[in-house]
């Protein structure tokens, strides 16, 4: 038995493989497959289907974040596994393998997981307000291992304007320096995602992105190859060209559904007191409707909103495996060539300090327009150069850089895809272990196969 890398290289697709010769090579040594994926195809719900073996219905992962009712807050990018249920495919195997050893580098949902090894972000938030980049580990003494040989976690260029190859280099070289001691390593390679937002996935700029990738994985690549490590490298969703912003929160409020609260930061979303609100999650949203009597309103003025392809009621979502307590009373999916904000102010002068900057923690929704500095701001770069002097200097900041435009967005993902050119693949070293087309919730009995276990079905448990 053979030590298994996992490699969850996001936005990965047929149409970018072909400019991925590193990878590629992986296929022609065993096999190349199209997978399935599940709705929403956003990051959060398809790692724990993966994972578990089951639906969002089963796993309870509905998406990046949802509401959650009995804190009456919006909640995105929370990073506790307990939030996911379901035995974990690592589970499944240790029940025959006892010792069978596992590490997470930078897979969602890090945090407590019955993992050996753990390595995700977590930056330092100080009591003054100020932020900065790092990561947490299990065990504690692989953070200073890690700071002391690659540098500290680069927090921003994981996410925000600054992205960039260089938080996928670190998270690959973190995981060739733990993969020899355990049996399964996932590793997390997010760089596809960024460029593909910003420019759509058919431009100059997403094939060098695939091929900047490429060259990253490659001497972990060589590692496997060296040691008789399997690869399975796959991807949770592929990302598809968009051109329209939908305001779905804007037509809640204008049809007085939706209600704001104001204090000196802004306009805040008032979950408490209003009857409708949406958490936009990419070309899903989920939309909690607090009275029952209201669905149906509510139902109709979704399926009148120009970009909005589906509403889907409880038997809606029970066909797509997402009838889950944590969804949305309805859930909206957009058309193709659409996407929802989390807009829910109708004056750009009363929107809340935290617009815009980077700030995915309080905003009630998913922003892309955080890959971007502002293009109406002239000042913008001086801005920026200003908060990061500040930034160093120890002192507070704020970067106030991300435009309210959301117009720059070129791609996105979540609803399934329409071409399986566009959609997700999944690619294994092991030629024994070959499959026809996967489906999302299949990846889990391919790793438990691939470990010589037999496998059984999946064992569902509440999320909490």
């Amino acid at each position: 038995m053979s030590r298994i890398v996992v490699l969850d290289v996001v936005g990965l697709t047929p149409r970018l493989l072909e400019h991925m010769p590193r990878l590629r090579a992986v296929a022609d040594r065993g096999w190349s497959a199209e997978l399935g994926t599940v709705l929403p195809a956003v990051t959060c719900s398809v790692q724990s289907t993966f994972l578990t073996g089951l639906p969002p219905a089963g796993h309870g992962v509905v998406g990046n974040g949802w509401y959650f009712r009995d804190l009456g807050e919006v909640l995105l990018w929370r990073q506790h596994n307990a939030l996911v249920g379901g035995e974990k495919v690592w589970e499944t195997i240790r029940r025959e393998r006892p010792g069978y050893r596992v590490a997470n580098v930078c897979w969602w949902y890090a945090m407590g997981a019955s993992v050996d090894t753990t390595v995700t972000p977590r930056p330092v938030y100080h009591a003054d307000g100020r932020k900065d980049p790092d990561c947490w580990t299990w065990p504690p003494d692989l953070h200073d291992r890690l700071v002391r040989e690659l540098g500290p976690f680069p927090l921003f260029s994981y996410w925000g304007p600054r992205t960039s190859i260089d938080s996928s280099r670190w998270i690959v070289e973190a995981a060739r320096r733990v993969v020899p001691d355990h049996d399964l390593t996932l590793v997390y390679v997010p760089h596809l995602d960024y460029d593909l937002q910003r420019f759509g996935p058919d431009g100059p700029e997403a094939v060098a992105a695939a091929r900047e990738v490429d060259a990253v994985l490659g001497p972990l690549l060589d590692d496997a190859e060296r040691t008789g490590t399997t690869v399975v490298a796959l991807s949770e969703y592929g990302i598809t060209p968009v051109s329209r912003p939908v305001d779905v929160n804007r037509a809640l409020r204008r049809a007085g559904l939706l209600h704001v609260h104001h204090n000196a930061t802004g306009e805040l979303l008032d979950p408490w007191t209003s009857r409708a609100f949406a958490v936009a999650d990419h070309q899903v949203a989920h939309v909690y409707v607090r009275d029952p009597a209201d669905v149906p309103a509510v139902r109709a003025l979704l399926t009148g909103l120009a970009g909005v392809a589906e509403v889907l009621d409880r038997d809606g979502q029970a066909t797509y495996g997402l009838h889950h307590e944590r969804a949305g009373e309805l859930v909206v999916v957009a058309e193709p060539d659409a996407w929802f904000t989390y807009y829910y102010w109708l004056d750009d002068d009363h929107a809340p300090d935290f617009a815009r900057t980077v700030e995915i923690h309080k905003k009630p929704g998913y922003d892309p327009a955080e890959l971007f500095m502002d293009p109406g701001d002239p000042l913008v770069t001086a801005r920026a150069a200003a908060a990061l002097v500040r930034r160093k200097l120890g002192l507070r900041y704020s970067m106030r850089v991300v435009p309210l435009d959301p117009s720059p967005v070129r791609g996105s993902h979540g609803r399934l895809p329409d071409d399986p050119a566009d959609g997700p693949v999944l690619l294994c070293s092991d030629p024994g272990a070959r499959r026809g087309r996967l489906e999302a919730a299949e990846v889990r009995d391919l790793l438990v196969t691939l470990a010589d276990v037999a496998v059984g079905a999946p064992s569902s448990a509440a999320p909490g």
